[in-house]
Order: structure tokens, then C-alpha cells, then sequence
């Protein structure tokens, strides 16, 4: 989409502001992007100063039509906020027309999340190829240190050495905030195996820690792709994604130790309420213990 010289000012403005002085990942700003041109094509001809919370109201409805959801119009709304925010800030605008304009109710669902024994069987993985040595570390770092997936493709070779060595990992997560994670004995050991053979499939250039066929910086489809398609091959029955390999860390480490704010730490999670969705999970798994194993458990039918 071609945007009007003004538009496109203030959009790169906007996104350079979330990028350097919010702190935002590219990823991020490029859904932000995303999000705004989206506004920009409602807008059509109209004046972006013409925009009010009537004309808001019924952008979202529209958008409501068209099958968006109310987690993602949530977020759209979350980028307009912020972007007339900015225009107020900086370019002489006077008022935020989204402000008091809400989202449909979303319903919160609880996180999927893999069993010990599927995430088990999951890691047990054939090492026939350099792909597969790769996805065995990947495996084992998602799972084990419940990072996630752009934590784990930002990852440079060089700090991996040291990581070993010491028994954590230094990750950048929201915000670009840092934090120390832990790495298991399985995780060090399929990262050792991993590294011994990396040049094998990396430019010479390249300084990213996993990488793809190509010898560069490893996309995120990819991963997802070849997760997905492990899950198939080890006979998961649900669909394995990295978000799903967080979701179980957190749950088993919750049921392993009952220590909330521990997870809250290892996740990077900002807030407490962000972790305590998995203090309903882990009460799931004890409900169904007591209704399998109780004499006094079975549910009328």
C-alpha cells in the first residue's frame, strides 16, 4: 500500500520511536506496522485528523466482520493507541480517538501443554542429519530453559561457549531486557553436539547460533515447521509449536516445585498475573489425579 508523504512520515516516525526509545523488538514494530496500514486502507480518503472514536468504533466492527478475533483486535487497537499517542507527543495532534474504544471480550483460554512423558518422548529424536543435530539442541533448549522462539533464533554462536561452561544462558526477551536462564545436562549436552558441527552447515560470516539450510540466521517458520513436523514423526498428538514447549516447561517446573515467582523469573514474565495462569493448569493436572485415583472421586455420570 502507498501511503500519502504525511502518512508515511508519521508512520516511520511511530516505529522509530517504538524501536529506540520504547525499546521494541523489529518483530514488534513490524506487527505495529502491520497493524496501521490496516488503518490506513479503513481510512480510504478520509483525513487521518478526521478520525474520531465513532469512526474507531466502527473500523473495529468492521474488522469484527471480517473474522478478526478479539485477542487480535485487541492488539490493533493496542498499536492505534500507541501511534496517536505519538502524533499527540510529537506532531501537534490534541486528542487520542481511541481512547475508551474496547475490544470484544476475549475468552482466556489455558495453554496447551505436553505431558512428562510426551515431552519425553518428543526429545528422543534420530541424529542422522546436521538438521537433525540442530533440532535436537533446539528441542532441548525450548523445553529445558522455556525460552522463547525469537529469544532463541536471536542466539549468537559466540556466547555459546561461555553459556556451556557456567551451566546458564544470557537471553533477550520483551523490551530487550535480559535474563539468566538455566540449561540442563541434556540441553548442554545436544548444544555441544550441535556446536562441534555447526560450521558444517553455516556461512563462513554468519554469527547467528542456529541457522538454516541456507547457512544464515535460522527464520522462525522454519522452526515451527520443523517442530511441528517432529511432533508428527514422534507420534505427539498434539500439535508441537516452541510456545507449546514453553507452556510445558513452565506447568512441570510448577508442579515440580510450587514456586510461582521462580517461573515468573525463568519465563521473563514483566508480572506475576501473567505466570499465574499456570497455577490453573498445574490444579487441572491435580484435579484429574484426585478423580482417577480417589475412592471417593467418581463423578456421577
Amino acid at each position: 500500500m502507498s501511503l500519502a508523504p504525511q502518512l508515511e512520515s508519521y508512520l516511520q516516525g511511530y516505529l522509530a520511536w517504538l524501536r529506540f526509545e520504547k525499546r521494541y523488538s523489529e518483530l514488534t514494530a513490524q506487527s505495529y506496522a502491520r497493524d496501521l496500514h490496516c488503518l490506513f486502507e479503513l481510512l480510504g480518503n478520509k483525513s487521518l485528523a478526521s478520525v474520531d472514536a465513532t469512526k474507531i468504533r466502527g473500523f473495529v466492527r468492521s474488522l469484527s466482520g471480517k473474522g478478526l478475533g478479539g485477542r487480535s483486535l485487541a492488539r490493533v487497537l493496542s498499536a492505534w493507541r500507541g501511534f496517536f499517542n505519538y502524533l499527540i507527543r510529537d506532531c501537534g495532534y490534541t486528542a487520542n480517538p481511541c481512547i475508551g474504544v474496547r475490544a470484544p471480550k476475549i475468552d482466556k483460554a489455558l495453554p496447551q501443554a505436553l505431558s512428562v512423558e510426551q515431552s519425553m518422548r518428543l526429545m528422543e529424536i534420530n541424529h542422522d542429519t546436521l538438521a537433525a543435530i540442530r533440532d535436537q539442541a533446539m528441542l532441548e533448549l525450548l523445553y529445558t530453559a522455556g525460552i522463547r522462539l525469537a529469544e532463541m533464533v536471536s542466539l549468537e554462536a559466540v556466547a555459546l561457549p561461555a553459556a556451556l561452561s557456567a551451566g546458564e544462558l544470557i537471553v533477550t526477551g520483551k523490551g530487550n531486557k535480559q535474563r539468566v536462564v538455566p540449561l540442563g545436562s541434556f540441553a548442554i549436552t545436544a548444544l555441544q553436539a550441535w556446536l562441534a558441527v555447526r560450521e558444517q552447515l553455516a556461512q563462513p560470516d554468519e554469527t547467528a547460533l542456529f541457522v538454516g539450510a541456507r547457512g544464515l540466521r535460522i527464520a522462525h517458520r522454519v522452526v515451527q515447521l520443523r517442530l511441528k513436523q517432529w511432533g508428527i514423526t514422534q507420534g505427539i498428538t498434539s500439535s508441537v509449536h516452541p510456545h507449546l514447549l514453553r507452556h510445558s516447561f513452565a506447568t512441570q517446573v510448577l508442579q515440580s516445585s510450587g514456586d510461582l515467582r521462580a517461573v515468573q523469573e525463568m519465563l521473563g514474565h514483566a508480572s506475576i498475573s501473567s505466570t499465574q495462569i499456570y497455577t490453573h493448569l498445574d490444579f487441572q493436572y491435580l484435579s484429574k489425579i484426585y478423580d482417577t485415583a480417589h475412592p471417593r472421586a467418581k463423578r456421577k455420570t
